[in-house]
């Protein structure tokens, strides 16, 4: 089997030498270039595209949220952040999640046994996305048991992947605090990194936002946001629950969630699919199309990946195909405030 192959870009030499280190460590990788800023690292990506790029964000020149984003426009390839620190950048980590990085992770310390902590991490990431990455998720089987009754509230079901804070973002700040509908979101990221999502999704939308938990009964204007530790669902009462599903590729999968809202959720649902790399979230679409809910895909033009939701769109399972600007106007027709009287 071939090697990973990896790029590094770094401004800072010792960090550099850390991370081609680690990463040399690995027999099943290898370093194929390194770049000292964004610029460097767009340029050796169209001459020689790696399998994975370990990003920093804090550079001269292009930082590491315009170089994700061009990258992505241009050679589309993995790309983790790696930065000295998430929890101190995290406005720049989802910046740069929703310009197409997959994940992000502190920058492994050279020495002690933290450094080791955080070079096997680093690894695993790596591992992690270079195993999903243009793999076809296998969706969840379609359930068959009659549909219970569930809560009259609807529910706006939105999945994402790669460039997904991005949009999401778009998304729900166009939409008012008095939205007589819930919204749950569904977005492949690190458990490490949810409770910093739901945060940086607060401050960016009228509508109150949590994270979403078990046994809980969505309500309308409030945002919940899937954990990473299980599979979110929906049970026959109409409240969400967190499952485990053996052999799922993402977690949480967007097609878990699809499919307990087509069997469970109220009528009045829509289901929005936006971009991603791979396939989740495409048959969920359409098992929610053929139990006649609205269903919604990013258009090509503007999702970072259309991989998610073109694999939508080429199953028929959008009744519409939207730029990520005009998802909430239609949302706002399916979904309409009343007015007071």
């Amino acid at each position: 089997m071939a090697p990973i192959r990896v790029g590094i870009v770094n401004d800072l030499a010792l960090a550099t030498t850390v991370l081609e280190r680690i990463v040399s460590s690995d027999t099943a990788m290898r370093v194929v270039w390194k770049a000292v800023d964004g610029a460097q690292a767009i340029e050796l990506c169209r001459r020689d595209r790696p399998d994975i790029v370990l990003m920093d964000l804090i550079m001269p020149n292009v930082d590491g949220v315009a170089a994700t984003r061009r990258i992505m426009a241009d050679t589309p390839c993995p790309v983790l952040v790696v930065t000295s620190t998430v929890s101190g950048n995290m406005d720049r980590v989802y910046d740069a999640m929703g310009a197409g990085a997959l994940d992000a992770v502190a920058t492994p310390k050279g020495l002690g046994p933290e450094g080791e902590q955080d070079s096997r991490a680093l690894l695993r990431k790596i591992h992690g996305i270079h195993a999903l990455h243009g793999r076809r998720a296998p969706a969840p089987a379609p359930l068959s048991a009659p549909r219970a009754a569930s809560s009259i509230t609807p529910i706006i079901a939105i999945g994402a992947s790669t460039g997904g804070p991005a949009a999401i973002e778009t998304i729900l700040g166009q939409l008012p605090a008095d939205l007589p509908a819930a919204v749950v979101i569904v977005q492949h990221i690190d458990a490490d990194f949810v409770g910093g999502f739901v945060r940086w999704l607060a401050g960016r939308t009228p509508l109150a936002v949590r994270l979403a938990a078990d046994d809980e009964a969505p309500t309308a204007g409030t945002v919940l946001v899937a954990d990473s530790r299980a599979h979110l669902s929906l049970g026959a009462a109409g409240r969400l629950r967190y499952v485990d599903v053996p052999g799922a590729l993402y977690q949480p999968s967007v097609d878990v969630f699809f499919h307990a809202l087509a069997r469970y959720g109220p009528r009045t649902s829509t289901g929005v699919l936006l971009t991603g790399l791979g396939r989740d979230g495409a048959a969920g679409l359409l098992a929610l199309r053929e139990a006649g809910y609205e269903t919604i895909a990013q258009d090509r033009e503007t999702a970072v990946v259309f991989g998610m939701p073109g694999a939508a769109v080429a199953l028929g399972a959008a009744k519409q195909i939207r730029p990520i600007g005009r998802i909430a106007d239609q949302l706002l027709l399916l979904h309409p405030v009343r007015k007071a009287t």
